[in-house]
């Protein structure tokens, strides 16, 4: 399924493969009781330890992980039927414009399906670099240290044989956890993309109505068509952002919180090996934000530029019907739609900016007062 399309194929196919997406089998519920397990353990221990700030630190960034892993998971379950429409109605308008057989079309489809395999496979590279690092941070540290903090009550986790059996559970888990949490992102990411070429199809058929001998009815019909198109272009978009807009925001202000937690870190490790692990995290968390609001950006743009495209068709040469709805098209599309973090602000690069600033100025203020 999905095979030629490489832009969501590789992330349909992995939450397929846990029963997330289509199937549904024993797959999906192993997955999500070891997730369910996995977290109470994790919320015990964080209830209970004595760690100093770097532990405590360390086992925050991995909780908000797992919990992000499990509402991403029951986001899918719960608005199940919602995400299949969403694959399918991309199917559609993916065959469709294959079907014009434009060169820049295609060549629109092509690019989007090399850059959507290669943020799939990034985005799952970089979970295995941080899969590597929650492996590596007790191997190099002078005490007995799990992957994740965990606690059973009555059970010494530190003791043998049970920090074995704990230490291998950890390292089974984190890359399905990474299969279940990585796909979901760059799958949101694919339909954000793959709206901007939505958006650029449609502005390449707007120019393109002057290079053509049309009749007058022709022409309405041409227009009509691409307002219709715009339109479809619309709800769309407002169909991922309904999807995706309460999770972007919840991972907007956890990924805040724990860079600036994880640079606060960085002045307490006292080994290039800590150093290069909390490295790996800070790493993840950007790549992650950077492709989704990098791309959001993009399709807010390539909105607007659609009223850019309409302008240039030289409609005040037409008659007045087709000038009109050439305008009701302008005018739409300066109000471009765009995915928001909690229906309340847009995501832009600028919003990303601004994550960025407030993360540093939180840092060098806990610097200072540690200082």
């Amino acid at each position: 399924m999905f095979e030629d399309i490489k832009l969501i194929y590789m992330n349909v196919r992995i939450l397929r493969f846990w029963a997330l997406l289509y199937d549904k089998n024993v797959k999906r519920y192993i997955c999500l009781t070891l997730t369910i397990f996995h977290v109470v353990t994790q919320l015990l221990y964080m209830l209970s330890t004595n760690e100093g700030i770097t532990g405590i630190i360390r086992n925050s960034y991995m909780l908000v992980l797992w919990i992000n892993t499990l509402l991403r998971a029951y986001l899918l379950l719960f608005d199940q039927n919602s995400y299949l429409q969403l694959i399918s109605n991309l199917q559609a308008d993916y065959y469709q414009l294959q079907r014009l057989n434009d060169g820049y079309v295609t060549h629109l489809l092509d690019q989007v399906n090399r850059q959507g395999q290669l943020m799939a496979r990034g985005n799952l590279f970089f979970g295995l670099l941080t899969c590597i690092g929650f492996g590596l941070y007790p191997l190099s540290s002078s005490e007995r240290v799990l992957p994740f903090g965990s606690k059973i009550p009555g059970v010494n986790e530190y003791a043998t044989p049970y920090y074995q059996i704990w230490f291998v559970f950890h390292m089974l888990i984190t890359p399905m956890g990474c299969c279940m949490y990585i796909p979901y992102t760059s799958l949101c990411v694919a339909f954000i993309m793959f709206g901007i070429v939505m958006c650029k199809a449609l502005q390449h058929r707007l120019r393109c109505l002057c290079q053509k001998q049309l009749t007058r009815e022709q022409l309405s019909v041409e227009i009509v068509d691409c307002i219709i198109y715009h339109q479809r272009i619309i709800d769309y978009i407002q169909t991922i952002n309904k999807l995706t807009t309460y999770i972007f925001l919840i991972e907007f202000l956890a990924f805040g919180a724990l860079l600036c937690a994880l640079l606060f870190m960085l002045i307490f490790v006292d080994s290039t090996a800590h150093v290069a692990i909390v490295g790996a995290y800070i790493n993840m968390i950007l790549a992650q934000i950077l492709a989704l609001y990098w791309y959001a950006n993009e399709l807010r743009e390539q909105n607007l530029a659609i009223a850019t495209a309409a302008y240039e068709t030289e409609w005040f040469t037409f008659d007045l019907a087709i000038r009109k709805n050439i305008q009701l098209m302008i005018l739409r599309a300066q109000r471009p739609a765009s995915i928001r973090l909690g229906n309340i602000r847009p995501i832009t690069l600028e919003l990303f900016q601004h994550l960025l600033n407030t993360t540093y100025t939180f840092f060098t203020v806990l610097k200072r007062i540690y200082g």
